[in-house]
């Protein structure tokens, strides 16, 4: 089983290639090729590659799929002993990619 762990997107993900995954929106259009160049560690069987912190020449290829929102979430904030309060939502943009590739 290969795969990897980099960094996009201000988190770290473990990506394995033919799997899509949700990341924080980035500034891309649907259907363009990014290569994700914070590869943290690499495994390739029996072989493990670990950065300090990154894989010098190691990148991953991918493809944007779609932009999308995340799951609502609900913020309700009370104010005691005023009986007020108040009710927001949010859902995080999100962009989902699909991994090709994992070249070390």
């Amino acid at each position: 089983m290969k795969y990897a762990i980099i960094e996009a997107a201000g988190k770290q993900f473990w990506i394995e290639p033919g799997r899509f995954y949700d990341l924080n929106r980035l500034a891309v259009q649907p259907g363009d090729k990014i290569h994700f160049r914070r590869v943290l560690l690499i495994k390739d069987g029996e072989a493990i590659q670990i950065g300090q912190p990154c894989i010098n020449d190691a990148f991953v290829d991918a493809t944007v799929i779609r932009h999308l929102k995340g799951k609502k979430i609900i913020v309700f904030k009370r104010r005691p002993k005023k009986n007020s309060g108040s009710k927001n939502g949010h859902r995080q943009p999100l962009t989902r990619i699909m991994i090709n590739e994992i070249k070390a």
